[in-house]
């Protein structure tokens, strides 16, 4: 399918086609943009736009017409839908979760999992013999796959140090045995991140995720401690030593906003001009009154966006550019066909695991029984739950086919469109506007840096 977008930067104003089937993206005149509008249908036109076409001449328009055809004869413009021929899955698991605890010493108001707990009473901890069952699991269920991926979160896991530790170590000693190579990530809300944590994280952790959601007092609002007590000061010491710390290798620093801060994008500078390098500030994903999104929030997130990557553009300008989340796209490798249909394959790909051992789809699913898929020592689950996920294929949803960010969102999160849109083949509206606005944005950032070497 065919989209076209334009963006207002220092005064100019870029216009774009782009071919959600090839991946083509085509930087045109403000003619070919209203050519290609009328052409392919994609919106109706104003009157004023259409006085614009009528006063170019025969042989311009002519001309833009038959470079346009050129291009679909090439397979760029126009393309026809991609066809998906159902394959049953290995069954092979890539990357785990390992929920290592479900407690927590921050009391997030927005937090999905009840402020770590995930609805559960006894905030239990995992054991390093759990986790250690978790690898075997792993390397049992990973079939030919060698590079293999473990993430520990919670709740809060620097709360189970020491059994991550032991967990990586045993990792590690398997690993020419299995001819497998693990790569680890951690997220943390940094409140417990010393200077000796953080060394052995630096030392061991492929990625390193840390938690702050940017300016202080929107960070004291929604991130509290359990007795109120003020530690922004405090987390954001910890989290810009471990980003400094890290150098070369890979971070970043994990914001979330709300209905309470929807000029995010002034989080995300305060965030950059601390020192962090690298970013991402998501949109809350709840129904909570004075939290959740709502429709009528949208027009101001756009401008946000908006105002952020002018923002980005500026610092890339300036010779001080840093790397948001959201706004890194390679145009010209791009995602392979079975990541854009599938997304993050969940229940299928990758699990999580609670403290305990249970097996669940990803960690949003942790402690819900329907979904459980067994445990670590090979005890049986629900029936059909990989199945039924290996099915969440983005060409599936009715509501994705005529969408031109399908193969970037390939889908949306299953666990929250089974939360909040009715289904996992539904959608959520407000998370594929904001989706929406974001991959126009980062083709046009990435156009702009490609035209700029």
């Amino acid at each position: 399918m065919v989209h076209t977008f334009d963006f207002s930067y220092r005064g100019k104003v870029y216009y774009f086609v782009w071919d959600a089937e090839s991946g083509s993206l085509h930087n045109v005149d403000r003619v070919a943009f209203l050519i290609v509008n009328r052409l392919y249908e994609v919106r109706p036109l104003t009157l004023q736009e259409e006085d614009e076409l009528n006063a170019v001449g025969r042989e311009e328009y002519d001309g833009i017409v038959s470079e346009l055809r050129n291009l679909e004869a090439e397979g760029c413009l126009n393309s026809p839908c991609a066809t998906y021929t159902d394959k049953k899955r290995t069954g092979e698991i890539k990357a785990m979760c390992l929920n290592v605890c479900y407690d927590c010493n921050l009391r997030c108001k927005y937090c999905f999992a009840d402020e770590g707990t995930y609805h559960t009473v006894n905030r239990a901890h995992m054991s390093a013999e759990v986790g250690k069952q978790a690898i075997d699991w792993l390397i049992s269920h990973s079939g030919k796959r060698r590079n293999l991926e473990v993430d520990f979160f919670g709740g809060e896991p620097l709360l189970c140090y020491d059994a991550v530790k032991e967990i990586v170590e045993y990792a590690r000693s398997k690993e020419a045995r299995s001819s497998k190579t693990f790569s680890f990530t951690m997220t943390t809300n940094c409140l417990l991140l010393d200077e000796k944590k953080a060394q052995w994280l630096d030392e061991n952790m492929y990625n390193v995720v840390l938690s702050l959601d940017g300016r202080k007092e929107v960070h004291n609002r929604m991130r509290p401690t359990p007795t109120g007590k003020d530690v922004y000061d405090l987390i954001r010491k910890n989290a810009l030593y471990m980003a400094k710390l890290r150098g070369k290798k890979s971070y970043y620093v994990r914001g979330t906003f709300t209905k309470a801060n929807l000029d995010f994008a002034d989080d995300v500078r305060a965030m950059v001009e601390a020192g962090f390098d690298s970013v991402s500030v998501e949109p809350v994903v709840t129904d909570i009154p004075g939290i959740a999104i709502e429709s009528e929030d949208l027009p101001k997130i756009e401008e946000e966006y908006d105002k952020l990557a002018r923002y980005y553009l500026d610092r890339y300008n300036e010779g001080k550019p840093f790397t948001f989340f959201h706004y890194f796209i390679d145009l010209e490798t791009s995602p392979c066909m079975t990541k854009r249909l599938t997304g993050c394959g969940s229940g299928c790909e990758y699990v999580a695991v609670s403290p305990e051992g249970k097996i669940y789809p990803c960690h949003q699913f942790c402690e819900q029984p329907e979904y459980c898929m067994g445990d670590v020592w090979g005890g049986e689950g629900v029936p059909g739950v990989a199945d039924f996920f290996a099915t969440n294929i983005v060409t599936r949803k009715k509501e994705c086919a005529n969408c031109f960010a399908k193969y970037y969102c390939s889908g949306g999160c299953a666990a929250n469109n089974i939360k909040f849109g009715g289904g996992m083949d539904n959608i959520t509206p407000i998370t594929c506007a904001m989706m929406k606005k974001r991959l126009e944005n980062a083709l046009f950032i990435s156009a702009y840096e490609l035209t700029d070497k």
